[in-house]
């Protein structure tokens, strides 16, 4: 009996842990419009459908911006190869750290938070919003760290031209109620957010 008590909350555990973590496909790294079409294509977008992103949209939108190109390098730059910079993501379901490394998604909370990324109407209804955080004890400075910021957003910028979504970045939000949500660290400061979805 107590053998089996044991391997159902094994079994349960084993559950709960799958449940938090989503391990996103291969980013499809061909493709896409040319890079002159998607310059000329790029602008900004503040009204949304309330639709969801694919999951192999989300993993190809979050490589682009500051996934690992080749070994222990990223699509996007950032000064000294400090790597600080972290990718949040929340959408419908959840609140997600991006594990660039791994390429997986981390769940940090449950639910449809969406309207805590920013303070305009739009970003409850954005498929998913990009918090960009960074981890000052990693970062050269604070201006460099703004800076590296800048890469990532045109990053997904260009994505997005590419893929016919909308993107706006933001930089209006509560830091601290964003802060608490994303559950960070004295060392982790937001610097920007982004919206991504359907255009309306």
């Amino acid at each position: 009996m107590n053998r089996f008590i044991i391997l159902s909350s094994l079994l349960i555990m084993g559950c709960s842990v799958w449940a938090q973590d989503i391990t996103l496909p291969v980013p499809d790294r061909t493709g896409g419009k040319p890079l002159m079409q998607a310059l000329n294509e790029r602008k900004s977008t503040r009204s949304y459908q309330d639709r969801e992103l694919t999951l192999q949209q989300l993993s190809d939108l979050l490589w682009a911006a500051n996934g690992f190109n080749r070994d222990d390098k990223r699509t996007a730059p950032t000064a000294n190869n400090r790597q600080e910079l972290e990718l949040y993501v929340t959408t419908k379901n959840g609140v997600y750290f991006y594990d660039a490394r791994n390429h997986l998604l981390k769940e940090v909370k449950k639910g449809d938070h969406r309207a805590q990324a920013g303070t305009q109407d739009f970003v409850a209804r954005a498929a998913l919003n990009l918090v960009f955080v960074s981890d000052l004890g990693k970062a050269s400075g604070k201006e460099y760290a703004y800076t590296d910021c800048g890469f990532v957003a045109q990053n997904v910028y260009l994505y997005c031209a590419s893929e016919g979504l909308g993107v706006v970045v933001r930089g209006s939000f509560d830091k601290d109620k964003l802060s608490g949500l994303l559950s960070l660290e004295p060392n982790q400061e937001i610097l920007l957010t982004q919206s991504v979805g359907y255009p309306d």
